[in-house]
C-alpha cells in the first residue's frame, strides 16, 4: 500500500533535547494510525513535523508526496490537525471563526453548520469564542478541521476535555472518513477510544517509533499464553482444565478462563471436554485489549534495554 506519510532517519532537536530521533515510520494511505507512548515519547513533534510546522534537523519527511519544508503550504490545505490546546480568536465568535478558516481554505461556507452540528458547538456559534470552555473550544477545533474535507487528518489527544457524546462523535467521524480513503494519524492516551480503531499501531518511546504493526500482530507478538473462556451446561466437568498440560492458569469468573499454551491447543482441549460428556455452551478467545497489548509491549522493551 502507497503511504501519505513517509519518515525516514528524522530528527529533530530541540537545544539539548533530542524530542524525535532517527525517526522513521509510514503511515499507509487511507489507513488509521495511532501513536502510543508516554509524554515526551516525541508523537507531538512527529504531528507537528508532518505539517511542516516544525522542520528536521535531518532526515527526509514526504506527506502525499510533498516536502512539508518546502511544499508546506499545500501539505497544509491537504490535511489538518487538531492539537490538545488548539488556537482560536477569542474575540471571534465561533461562525466567525469557521467562516475565517473557510475562506482559507476556498471550502463552501455551506459545509460550515454541518461541521458544527456534528461535534454539538451550533448551539454556540453566535457566542465570542473566549467565553468558551476547554471541551466547546475542542469541538470548535474539530468542526474546523473538516471544512475543506481534508485528505490527512491529524488528531492530537483531540478526546482531551470532551463529554462522552462528543468522544464518540470524533471516534465516528475517524471511522467515516477511513471509509472514504483518508488517512487518519492519532496521538492518543485514552487506549479504549483507540480499541479496534487503528489498522497501525506506533508505540514511540524517546523519538523512535520502537513498535510498529497491527492490533492483531501485535497481540500475536507480544501477549504470550493468549486466554479463552469457555463455559458448560454442567461446569464441574471444566475442571478437567484446571490441570491441564495445555492450560497454563484457570479462573473462575462466572465461567472458565483459561490460558494456553498455544492457541493452537484449543481444539485439543475442546474435545477432550466434549469426550469427557461436557456440553460445551461458549468458547470464545479473549482477545487483550490495546492497554493489555500497550503495557506487554513496553515491559518487552524495558527488558531488552
Amino acid at each position: 500500500m502507497p503511504s501519505a506519510i513517509e519518515f525516514s532517519h528524522v530528527t529533530r532537536r530541540f537545544g539539548a533535547i533530542t524530542a524525535v530521533n532517527d525517526l522513521s515510520l509510514e503511515v499507509p494511505l487511507g489507513s488509521i494510525t495511532v501513536l502510543l507512548g508516554p509524554n515526551g515519547a516525541g508523537k507531538t513533534t512527529t504531528v507537528r513535523l508532518a505539517t511542516g510546522a516544525l522542520s528536521s534537523d535531518d532526515g527526509t519527511i514526504s506527506v502525499l508526496g510533498l516536502d512539508p519544508r518546502v511544499d508546506g503550504d499545500e501539505v497544509r490545505a491537504r490535511s489538518a490537525v487538531v492539537p490538545p490546546k488548539p488556537a482560536l480568536y477569542d474575540r471571534l465568535s465561533g461562525w466567525d471563526n469557521l467562516v475565517f478558516t473557510a475562506d482559507i481554505f476556498g471550502a463552501d461556507h455551506a459545509a460550515i453548520r454541518p461541521a458544527a452540528e456534528r461535534f454539538g458547538i451550533d448551539h454556540a456559534l453566535d457566542l465570542d469564542v473566549g467565553g468558551y470552555s476547554t471541551g466547546m473550544r475542542t469541538r470548535l477545533a474539530l468542526a474546523r478541521a473538516v471544512l475543506h474535507d481534508p485528505e490527512v487528518l491529524l488528531l492530537d489527544e483531540p478526546t482531551a476535555g470532551l463529554d462522552p457524546e462528543s468522544a464518540r462523535a470524533v471516534l465516528n467521524l475517524i471511522r467515516e472518513l477511513a471509509g472514504r480513503g483518508r488517512t487518519i494519524v492519532l496521538c492518543t492516551h485514552l487506549l479504549h477510544e483507540a480499541e479496534g480503531v487503528a489498522d497501525q499501531v506506533v508505540l514511540m518511546a524517546a523519538g523512535r517509533a520502537r513498535i510498529v504493526g497491527s492490533q492483531e500482530d501485535l497481540a500475536g507478538q507480544f501477549v504470550t499464553n493468549p486466554s479463552v473462556v469457555i463455559d458448560a451446561e454442567d461446569r464441574s466437568v471444566l475442571r478437567l482444565l484446571e490441570d491441564h498440560a495445555d492450560v497454563v492458569s484457570a479462573d473462575w469468573n462466572g465461567a472458565l478462563h483459561i490460558r494456553l499454551t498455544d492457541l493452537d491447543r484449543l481444539p485439543d482441549v475442546v474435545a477432550q471436554l466434549v469426550a469427557a460428556g461436557a456440553r460445551i455452551t461458549r468458547v470464545q478467545p479473549d482477545n487483550p485489549t490495546l492497554e493489555t497489548l500497550y503495557f506487554e509491549m513496553q515491559r518487552s522493551l524495558r527488558e531488552s534495554a
